[in-house]
């Protein structure tokens, strides 16, 4: 897998990401968050995104458990016949944010909605997000019909 940290794990990371998804959503407006998660997500994730063009999820998959696990997430990574489906029930990032006394930004989640999609854009695959409260999410890839 290329997109793997290893050493310390700096939760406040997620912080700094909080305060700067207000700051260009107040400064720029919402689509351009939107832009940047997509580059984010063909460009950061590039292997991936090329995985999923080549009808290959494993690398995401393998990111996805990883990080997950990493942080020590509350989630199910469950594969089924026509993709998989994350279920993240206590987001590492959210609880770490509001265990520093910040207000999760309205726009945190959606990072987990754009950079999906990008990594989806171009491919055989789909990703559908549903967001039910700050740091509860389920998205659904899927091979397109």
């Amino acid at each position: 897998m290329r997109y793997k940290s290893t050493g310390e794990l700096h939760m406040d990371f997620h912080g700094a990401t909080n305060t700067t998804i207000d700051y260009i959503a107040n400064k720029y407006g919402k689509e351009a968050l939107v832009d940047i998660f997509h580059k984010v997500g063909k460009d950061v994730y590039k292997s991936i995104h090329e995985g999923l063009k080549n009808d290959d999820p494993s690398e995401l998959i393998e990111h996805l458990n990883y990080y997950l696990t990493r942080e020590k997430a509350d989630y199910t990574l469950t594969e089924n016949e026509d993709g998989f489906v994350l279920d993240v029930r206590k987001c590492p990032a959210v609880a770490h944010i509001k265990s520093l006394g910040l207000e999760v930004s309205p726009y945190f989640s959606l990072q987990y909605v754009e950079i999906s999609n990008a990594l989806c854009e171009s491919t055989p695959w789909q990703c559908s997000t549903e967001i039910f409260e700050d740091g509860r999410y389920r998205q659904t890839f899927s091979r397109r019909k």
